[in-house]
């Protein structure tokens, strides 16, 4: 709830201060309610409730119950805080508008995910489409978000949509800082001939926890060997690869970016 609270209020401020003032669009359905507010004069508060409405639907019956409830719930007091909190605007610089306006509406967004909810529905169309199509989420909000910023260049103007486009950047950044932690992860998968040494620099030096998978080369003649995976944070892998580099310039490295993790000794310290 404290979670929800803060991302309400966030997006609130970054709507009320930034965006709204300055007749900035962002993407997603909140871009939707901002464009149609820009091109009717219709409330954005009562817009962020209808447009809403099918994606809460949506959310019942993909993820349930208790997300639905609280979707519903955080959207409308969103909407209430719309019309009666009192944020003022900030700047009318453009480029302050779009990054920190993106930078609070996305935060928002991704505080309000967090806590167990969303404040624009967005994912929750992209997921339904994508368990009935090929396309992926990610494709699914890209291609919404074009269409969007397709809308506001022909309708507005292109600048407009320009600027529109940096606030949208701003914020999926910001969502996916909030989500998925400032530390994101790095799964290592290192190839070596020289793996035991690895190893022991990983658990030694590095503080973190080693898998080893039982390989055998395809490539020329076929022998046993030993493959190492882990998991360092990003601020941690240029250190990894220098190590490799000494330890086996020879070494095979691949590198696949993680979301999140849960337990596993990465973000410990020490392991004593």
């Amino acid at each position: 709830m404290f979670l929800v609270a803060c991302g309400i209020t966030s997006a609130c401020f970054g709507l009320k201060s930034f965006l709204l003032p300055n007749n900035f669009i962002d993407g997603g359905v909140t871009g939707i309610s901002l464009l149609i507010t820009r091109l009717t004069g219709l409330k954005l508060s009562y817009l962020i409730i209808a447009i809403n409405i099918p994606f809460i639907v949506l959310g019942y019956r993909q993820i349930g119950k208790g997300f639905a409830i609280k979707t519903g719930v955080a959207i409308t007091l969103l909407a209430g805080m719309l019309l009666i909190a009192p944020f003022e605007p900030v700047t009318s610089d453009k480029l302050l508008i779009a990054v920190f306006g993106g930078l609070f509406l996305g935060a928002g967004i991704g505080l309000a995910m967090r806590g167990g909810c969303v404040i624009d529905g967005t994912e929750v169309l992209a997921l339904y489409i994508s368990r009935n199509s090929i396309l992926t989420v990610g494709n699914i909000i890209l291609i919404l978000n074009i269409l969007i910023f397709g809308v506001v260049a022909y309708y507005l103007n292109l600048v407009t949509a320009m600027y529109s486009i940096l606030t949208y950047l701003s914020a999926s950044k910001t969502v996916d800082y909030i989500v998925n932690g400032i530390e994101q992860y790095t799964g290592v998968t290192v190839i070596s001939e020289k793996n035991e040494h690895i190893k022991k620099y990983i658990i030694n030096q590095m503080k973190r926890g080693v898998t080893i998978y039982k390989g055998e080369g395809g490539y020329g003649a076929k022998k046993d060997i030993n493959i190492l995976y882990t998991v360092v944070t990003k601020l941690e892998m240029s250190k990894l690869q220098a190590a490799i580099r000494q330890l086996d310039p020879d070494a095979f490295v691949i590198q696949q970016q993680i979301a999140d993790i849960k337990g596993g000794v990465v973000k410990r310290q020490s392991l004593h």
